[in-house]
């Protein structure tokens, strides 16, 4: 588990508990913004290295000062503006980042109201901020895909070149993606007529209008839903073909050896069921073929399964009433379990075992 991981699951975890307390942009700052920068490698205590209160010449508009700086390699590269937790971000909101980009060497805005991040640079016009970010995410709801843009930013692998690299793509894919939500849960009523024109034969009234209009919206889910059941149908398929080959008995067994990618794994399952019991409960024992994760040092209680000695890799999860294995690409999609995890302790306690 790494440092920003962990970190903005801790962040994640206070903006939803302590949301209501952040009204304004000083909570903002101390609760999410400084601790993500600390995530991210950067000295929130080295005020030459994360500048609070910035200001720059021939801005403007005296009295301006954007939020905070990031110097790296002695250059201001990254401003930050940030929002109190109520604010919804909007264009307005980039006036001092736009005028103090153009007067700097940075290369990357971010304006954050402690919930969404929106990330920005100059991929229209060069030393001019773009109004539209290329990067955005909610620190409630991050995925392993936005943990690997944002080590883009982490100060020790900090490379313009390899974020812009990927920034336009990023930008554009993230406006589809937002016009394509709208229209799932809000049809446009030029959407309705375009994939109603070839269907319905009747006057597009207004009563029409709207029939079709709850139509459009149910249709476009079930799609996606179609997709995904498609999607989960074939992947199960594979999986079993896997496991099949996988249970294959080893010709000579090893001896038992924990390896660093099991004690990890055992370390992120620890902490995520810190939140339903202590991490003494939470007890590793490593076999031949698995490292097995007991509660209470107990075989009785299975939490779960490590199997790593084998090119494809899987979790075993024991909140039913056997063994589900899980094939896994990367330690990161243990979190992706977590609930389960947790309601495997809670099962075992409430039997009273």
């Amino acid at each position: 588990m790494t440092t920003i991981e962990e970190s903005l699951r801790a962040i994640s975890e206070r903006v939803r508990s302590h949301s209501s307390t952040m009204v304004t942009e000083e909570a903002v700052k101390t609760a999410v913004v400084l601790p993500f920068l600390r995530a991210l490698g950067y000295d929130v205590f080295d005020p030459s290295e994360v500048i609070p209160e910035f200001t720059a010449d021939a801005v403007g508009k005296k009295g301006e000062k954007v939020d905070y700086a990031l110097k790296i390699d002695n250059d201001v590269r990254i401003l930050i503006e940030c929002k109190p937790i109520s604010v919804a971000l909007e264009k307005k909101h980039l006036d001092q980042l736009y005028r103090y980009f153009s007067v700097t060497n940075a290369k990357f805005a971010i304006l954050t109201n402690g919930r969404t991040f929106n990330f920005y640079t100059d991929l229209e016009a060069p030393n001019k901020l773009d109004t539209r970010p290329f990067f955005i995410f909610d620190v409630t709801d991050f995925s392993a895909s936005v943990i690997s843009e944002l080590r883009k930013f982490e100060k020790a692998n900090f490379d313009v070149a390899a974020i812009l690299a990927t920034a336009e793509r990023l930008k554009y894919t993230s406006g589809v993606k937002q016009i394509i939500t709208k229209l799932m849960e809000e049809p446009s009523e030029d959407f309705v007529k375009l994939v109603s024109s070839s269907i319905y034969e009747g006057r597009m009234t207004s009563a029409a209008r709207e029939m079709m209009t709850g139509v459009v919206r149910t249709a476009f889910r079930e799609v996606i839903m179609d997709v995904v059941k498609s999607r989960l149908s074939n992947a199960l398929a594979d999986t079993q073909e896997v496991i099949e080959k996988i249970d294959e008995p080893a010709v000579e067994e090893p001896e038992v050896v924990t390896t660093d990618e099991e004690r990890e794994g055992y370390m992120i399952v620890r902490a995520i069921l810190r939140e339903v019991t202590t991490s003494k409960r939470v007890v590793m024992r490593d076999q031949k073929t698995y490292c097995g994760i007991l509660l209470d040092n107990n075989n009785r209680k299975p939490l779960a399964r490590l199997w790593f000695n084998r090119s494809v890799k899987y979790i075993g999860l024991f909140d039913k009433d056997q063994e589900e294995r899980i094939i896994i690409e990367s330690l990161e999609q243990i979190y992706e379990h977590s609930e389960r995890l947790r309601s495997t302790v809670r099962k075992y306690d409430s039997a009273g075992e």
